[in-house]
């Protein structure tokens, strides 16, 4: 089997994960870098031997034979990258969230069919060591009818800066940035209802923090003192989904809080389950009310999560395996998430 050769536009933090996912694996080539960042991109050249550098992706898919590339600019272009791609025929994986519009999701999903080849979306966690477990017990059947789940993804001191705070390149906060994340997880879990109707919230009250003199934040590469911060820094709200399940999830970049905090619970007729970040499980056994906890570590385990991900992708495009991230799935999740936006700027329920 030929390598399947690969390029990467956009060489941020994220794309490290890439990256090294690629190099591990022995099915891939690892082609051309792209980024607009001059300095960036021959800085990650250097780094991982990578001579094949471009400044513009359209020049890189027309000057280099690509099998697959990595979409992993800010928001706001991932639409136009990822199109572009598949119009030169070739394969993507495109970093969460999908969009930062619906109708931009909805083109990406129907380029790719016009294509005749894979988009895939980032939805890392479903790779996770914690969602495999999860998903063996559902189905087994222990949770029984999965009907309520609470998912929050709080940051005491926590905005990224960059372009993370510019709502014109990240097309918004913390929820579209960690609530993508949650959600994604919560309803792969719950078996991926569609989501019928919403009711969100947002708040920006604490921005990004300026002021603050110590305590650890959230900065990325792309980070400066005169950033943009008009994003929200804290996102609540409710899904319900067509099966009439819910989702209440919280999402925020700075919240008066003691700690951060990373919690998703699910609710079902027979069981329950919690990731804190172990897993533990809930049910009754014999009449008695039981807690389960298990014998190895449950937690999620970055080591290896983001190569799972790129593993299924290389697997996807040369063997022709069904994908478990689908544009499909999310083009649902920007439903869901302008959904939220759009309660959250009317002040009442949108109806999907």
């Amino acid at each position: 089997m030929e390598k399947l050769r690969v390029g990467v536009v956009g060489v941020g933090s994220i794309s490290n994960e890439h990256i090294q996912a690629y190099q591990k694996n022995p099915n891939v080539e690892l082609v051309a870098f792209c980024d607009i960042n001059e300095k960036q991109l021959k800085f990650m050249g250097e780094k991982y031997g990578v001579t094949k550098l471009y400044g513009d992706c359209h020049e890189m898919f027309k000057s280099e034979k690509l099998d697959a590339i990595s979409v992993c600019v800010w928001n706001s272009q991932h639409a136009p990258v990822t199109i572009a791609a598949l119009e030169a025929g070739l394969n993507v994986i495109c970093e969460k969230p999908m969009a930062t519009t619906v109708e931009d999701a909805i083109k990406m999903k129907e380029a790719a069919e016009k294509a005749g080849k894979l988009l895939m979306i980032g939805f890392v966690r479903r790779y996770g060591n914690d969602c495999s477990l999860l998903c063996d017990f559902r189905d087994g059947g222990f949770f029984g009818d999965i009907y309520y789940a609470k998912a929050t993804y709080l940051r005491r001191n926590g905005n990224p800066g960059g372009w993370f705070g510019d709502k014109s390149r990240s097309g918004g906060g913390p929820l579209i940035d960690l609530g993508v994340h949650v959600i994604d997880l919560t309803r792969y879990i719950m078996g991926n209802p569609k989501p019928v109707s919403v009711f969100g919230a947002t708040f920006r009250k604490l921005y990004n923090r300026p002021n603050i003199k110590s305590g650890k934040g959230y900065t990325s590469v792309s980070a400066g003192k005169d950033d943009i911060c008009d994003v929200e820094d804290l996102a609540s709200a409710m899904i319900r989904y067509d099966n009439g399940a819910v989702l209440s999830i919280e999402a925020a970049f700075s919240l008066n809080i003691k700690h951060d905090e990373g919690k998703i619970q699910l609710f079902g007729s027979k069981g329950g389950a919690k990731i804190e970040p172990e897993v533990e499980l809930y049910t009754e056994m014999n009449d008695y009310l039981a807690d389960v906890n298990f014998a190895h570590p449950t937690a999620l385990d970055f080591n290896g999560l983001f190569a799972n991900e790129i593993n299924h992708f290389v697997d996807c495009v040369q063997n022709g395996t069904v994908c478990r991230s689908p544009a499909s799935d999310g083009v649902d999740i920007m439903r869901i998430l302008c959904a939220i936006y759009k309660s959250a700027e009317t002040g009442h329920e949108v109806i999907l």
